[in-house]
């Protein structure tokens, strides 16, 4: 379970102190009815592959994380297939004359 305010702001319980979406340490002015908008939400952990290799299942490779933070991981991986998928429909298309695909 974590809490949140439900604009990425969350604590992080284990050092005791609010984060933002990405990770890093923010400081929150003690407000009164800052315990009011914090919500809790249940969090689904997602195992991801440091190296993006699907295929390389070591315990060094593996991470859990939550299934936020495993999306901004895997970001420049899945720009890098985009790019490849459409550059690869591209170059089919010029080669058989065809629309690209």
């Amino acid at each position: 379970m974590v809490y949140h305010l439900g604009d990425g702001r969350w604590w992080d319980a284990q050092a005791g102190r609010w984060r933002d979406g990405w990770g890093r340490r923010i400081r929150i002015a003690a407000e009164a009815d800052i315990l009011k908008r914090a919500r809790r939400t249940r969090v689904v952990l997602a195992a991801a592959h440091r190296d993006h290799d699907t295929s390389n299942n070591a315990d060094a490779n593996l991470a859990a994380f939550r299934q936020r933070c495993h999306m901004i991981h895997d970001r420049p991986e899945h720009q890098r297939r985009r790019w490849r998928t459409l550059f690869r429909r591209k170059a089919l298309g010029d080669l058989f004359g065809g629309p690209y695909v």
